[in-house]
């Protein structure tokens, strides 16, 4: 007989028999029973006079991680398919990977079962290759994905939600349609039957498919998809979500890597930095040493303390939450794909920073995790640890109290005041307090936007929209590809992007209007993110007989720790360090050079109210038990009135243990003087 309403290929044909068994579904009681109900509409679907046959992929399509297009009715003939309807830039498409990846484990194209992702693009930028190339790394898609740029197949079958499963008999049949994300037990249920009901009719092929990953043909890349980018003001390092590498890195402004936390796996786990993980961290916040990170695909915002070298977890249950309201503690509160965070302060206005906001993108809502006792607008006071929605009613649209629904396609790349202006998903906002300017990561269009709140006037202030690298140059000739986080740095001088698809951190100078790469680099002097320009070498003065000496008790290392030096000096006072002679440190280990190889020897004092910490790394490759490092330091400064200048210098002598017995966490070393 005909499939009953069944209108060409179209997936309305499909409608009536599928709702009918999902009502029954709700009924059934026991495995057996579903299994059964299943098992009895694939009869009665697959005794249609005729099938409601998928289309043929159309020719020209380009595809990925296979070694050649696909036809359904050549390679598929005898296989189970899955046809995921997605975008790239879509949550809930993202929320949908982690089932299909446990499908893929469960069931292999010898088993009958293969995933095809049909990539059928939001905005423009979805359309380009190269960017469906940098999402299919990014979610470590390892099942063939077609981009179907034209939304060809998504238009004949009348997809109208992204995202929608299609699963496909063996002759290319259409047997069940999955709208949304959420239906993980209905993709298992309907899959292994079909492939039981085919089976038994010696309908599946065990035949395998041309795999080909592209994340095989690509070279290492040190940093990769770099989320998020912040600064800590306080020190100036930096704080990268790694994200590719499901890691945060702390690394010092010169690039040179302090802390790596996680990765390069997946995974969910607290404790030592050692052992902890994360999964495709995003949004970073740091303040007084305490990392706080939107660890995106685990649900959960964990924190970092830098001091006692631990992860812990302080909101979120590790799976995805459908909770719209909060209130419980944050450890119990279940809570889905926070994205960004920032601290912000609570309506008592009695501290500064005791507030965690949380951008949850899986329920388009505004978060807020109470770090300490306060009081949101509107709310009751709330109790320290408390995680609550904020904003947002968790349905997707766009409207407030001051303007009507908006349409949500309306995107572009137009400069412009107030909505004349026109962006293509943008990823980041930062605010730059010196000049009161709202920067933001006009992420589809590639480029950096600059937003006067005065004025509303919202203006390129670098990108050409070209997402060919370019390394450094002016803001007018500079490249971004999908950029996804900034920050302001340096009293306000320097803008730092996260250039996500080119896996790199972008340095923008706001004062001298040029671009230039962050060189990523391990403490061994391993470049790992482009060409590092090795600063010019510096000559250690002589320390002058007066200056006093100093030996510390000795501390015992195993291969590997870094000991961390914090400057603590005091010079008289209304004194000032002297401008254009740059005070300095100087780390030296003689008869024992093997200990400095690959490490940042020396650096500048820039204020003496923030004074640099140094960090030295034991090598793996240890030629010796025992060594001394000395830490010079040479203070150059002026009297209050400026009638005198002066040079200070001391040394730090460090006696070193070093053993093979792993250490606990070592306190950082106090280099503590008066002159």
């Amino acid at each position: 007989m005909a499939a009953p309403g069944a209108r060409g290929r179209s997936l309305s044909g499909l409608l009536p028999a599928q709702t009918s068994l999902e009502y029954a579904l709700l009924d059934a009681v026991t495995q057996q029973e579903k299994d059964s109900l299943v098992y009895q509409y694939l009869q009665k679907v697959d005794g249609w006079e005729q099938d409601l046959s998928v289309p043929e992929f159309p020719e020209g399509l380009e595809w990925l991680n296979t070694e050649e297009p696909i036809s359904v009715y050549k390679d598929l003939c005898g296989k189970i398919v899955v046809l995921d309807f997605f975008t790239y830039c879509c949550i809930n498409c993202i929320h949908l990977l982690p089932d299909l990846h446990a499908l893929e484990h469960t069931y292999s194209d010898k088993d009958g079962l293969l995933i095809i992702g049909v990539h059928s693009a939001k905005f423009p930028n979805e359309k380009v290759l190269d960017n469906i190339k940098s999402a299919v790394l990014r979610y470590n898609i390892t099942h063939p994905m077609v981009n179907d740029a034209d939304a060809s197949l998504w238009q004949e079958l009348e997809v109208s939600c992204w995202p929608t499963l299609v699963i496909l008999g063996p002759r290319g049949n259409m047997l069940f349609s999955l709208i949304g994300e959420g239906h993980k037990d209905k993709l298992f249920l309907y899959t292994s039957i079909a492939l039981k009901y085919y089976k038994d009719r010696g309908q599946i092929r065990d035949n395998k498919i041309g795999i080909k990953l592209y994340k095989d043909s690509l070279p290492p890349s040190p940093l990769l998809f770099p989320g998020k980018v912040t600064v800590d003001q306080v020190t100036n390092r930096l704080v990268i979500a790694d994200t590719g590498h499901h890691r945060i890195l702390v690394v010092w402004k010169n690039g040179q890597i302090q802390y790596s936390i996680g990765g390069p796996n997946p995974g969910r786990k607290d404790g030592i930095f050692s052992e902890s993980t994360f999964n495709s961290p995003q949004g970073v916040a740091i303040m007084n040493n305490i990392i706080y990170v939107a660890d995106t695909e685990n649900h959960l915002i964990r924190k970092i303390d830098l001091e006692a070298e631990k992860v812990s977890t302080v909101a979120g249950i590790g799976i995805q939450g459908t909770d719209k309201e909060g209130g419980a503690k944050g450890e119990q509160q279940p809570i889905s794909s926070p994205w960004d965070i920032v601290f912000g302060t609570s309506g008592s206005e009695v501290q500064r920073g005791d507030i965690l906001w949380i951008a949850m993108a899986g329920t388009h809502q505004i978060w807020a995790l109470l770090l300490d006792s306060g009081k949101l607008p509107k709310k009751n006071e709330l109790t320290k640890g408390t995680c609550l929605r904020f904003a947002g009613s968790g349905n997707e649209e766009n409207r407030n109290n001051a303007y009507p629904h908006k349409n949500l396609f309306a995107f572009g790349d137009v400069d412009g005041v107030g909505i004349n202006a026109k962006l293509q998903h943008p990823l980041g906002v930062t605010w730059d307090k010196k000049r009161n300017l709202l920067y933001v990561a006009d992420s589809y269009n590639h480029k950096i936007k600059v937003v006067d709140p005065k004025t509303k006037n919202c203006t390129t202030l670098a990108g050409t929209g070209d997402t060919n690298n370019v390394t450094s140059s002016s803001f007018t000739e500079s490249t971004f590809n999908e950029p996804g986080g900034l920050c302001v740095g340096e009293n306000g001088q320097l803008l730092y992007v996260a250039d996500t698809n080119n896996h790199q951190i972008k340095v923008m100078d706001l004062e001298t209007k040029m671009v230039s790469v962050l060189p990523i680099f391990r403490s061994e002097n391993a470049v790992v993110d482009g060409p590092f320009l090795v600063e010019k070498q510096k000559t250690l003065p002589k320390l002058p007989k007066s200056a006093p000496s100093i030996r510390l008790s000795p501390v015992t290392a195993c291969a590997g720790q870094t000991l961390q030096f914090k400057l603590r000096l005091d010079l008289p006072s209304g004194s000032k360090l002297t401008e254009g002679v740059p005070s300095c440190w100087f780390l030296t280990a003689e008869g024992n050079e093997w200990l400095l190889q690959g490490q940042m020897p020396f650096g500048d004092i820039e204020n003496i109210s923030s004074q640099p910490t140094i960090s030295l790394q034991i090598p793996d490759d240890c030629l010796s038990l025992e060594a001394i490092v000395s830490i010079s330091v040479f203070l150059y400064y002026c009297s209050a009135d400026s009638s005198a200048c002066m040079m200070k210098a001391i040394l730090f002598s460090q006696p070193l243990q070093i053993t093979d017995t792993q250490q606990g966490c070592i306190a950082p070393v106090e280099l503590r003087y008066v002159f």
